[in-house]
């Protein structure tokens, strides 16, 4: 399982050369857990950006070792997001993590289109887990960032998600367009666009796997499901990438997996030139491990070819 394969990642790290994670607004209790088990397993060091006093007084009292992290004040959020993008440009950090700061702060520095690490293409959040036959990896996208996405956006995430997946080995995956139900309807916008994707995917505008829709969530990874609503496809039943139509629907599906599942997950933002690990603020210190340790195994360092 691929969740299992990112734990075991830990194995062949570079203690000695340990990768480097700048963390926005870092003035916050659950980041120094996790600072301290990642200095405790010697994962990462840090470079913890925010308010120098809060983050130092937090260190102290959570006994960190000032070798594990470097502490760089800051007067705001922006402030905070903007030095670790520039960190990353710089090459003084291997990638970068979203600390205790809403989104839309941390992803401005992130898109700033003279300062920021955009390469021109959709950045867009892809979730990944274990699917629940244990059949492979599952991921979901996107929960975070395109927030009423058009046919042109949708496009995009799907092609983002599909070279995720053909990066984990899969060759041709099976693109499941989500909505309320699995006929086209007009008055429902998403069904629409989910077909003109599928037949796009059919003629070649999109590469390198299948797509279907509309196919509600019960059809698209059930394959009783798809049985009952008597739906013929490949991806029915069996789908690998959830593609949901708009931020919202996403988001609550993702934290559903998280509260209510308790399933394990890692996230990734494609269409960064360095490794960006945006996590939510309530998500577990052992989610946001996965996320980081995902985003190592997705930069091809270190090798685990044996895994």
């Amino acid at each position: 399982m691929m969740i299992k394969r990112i734990r075991e990642i830990e194995q062949y790290l570079d203690r000695e050369n340990p990768r480097v994670i700048g963390v926005a607004a870092a003035e916050d209790q659950d980041i120094m857990e996790l600072v301290k088990e990642m200095e405790k397993r010697r994962i990462a060091r840090f470079v913890l950006v925010g308010d120098g006093g809060k983050i130092t007084e937090l260190l102290e009292e959570n006994g960190i070792s000032e070798d594990t992290a470097k502490v760089v004040n800051c007067q705001d959020h922006g402030e905070a997001a903007r030095t670790v993008v520039s960190l990353a440009k710089s090459g003084e950090c291997d990638l970068i993590m979203k600390g205790n700061l809403h989104t839309s702060v941390f992803l401005k520095a992130v898109l700033d289109k003279e300062n920021g690490l955009n390469t021109g293409k959709l950045l867009s959040q892809i979730t990944v887990y274990d699917k629940l036959d244990g059949a492979g990896i599952q991921l979901m996208t996107d929960c975070a960032m395109a927030i009423e996405p058009g046919l042109e956006d949708k496009k995009a995430i799907i092609e983002n998600a599909v070279e995720l997946m053909r990066r984990l080995g899969y060759d041709c995956p099976r693109v499941a367009l989500i909505s309320a139900l699995e006929v086209v309807n007009p008055k429902i916008p998403d069904t629409m666009e989910a077909a003109i994707l599928s037949k796009m995917c059919d003629r070649g505008q999109i590469k390198n796997c299948i797509v279907d829709g509309p196919l509600a969530l019960d059809n698209a990874v059930s394959e009783e499901a798809a049985r009952h609503k008597n739906i013929t496809s490949p991806v029915a039943g069996h789908a690998d990438i959830l593609v949901f139509p708009n931020l919202q629907v996403a988001n609550c599906v993702f934290k559903t997996l998280i509260f209510f599942a308790k399933m394990d997950t890692a996230a990734v933002i494609m269409g960064t030139k360095a490794p960006v690990v945006m996590t939510s603020r309530t998500d577990t210190v052992e989610n946001k491990m996965m996320s980081i340790m995902f985003s190592i195994y997705l930069s091809g360092k270190p090798d685990v070819s044996h895994s």
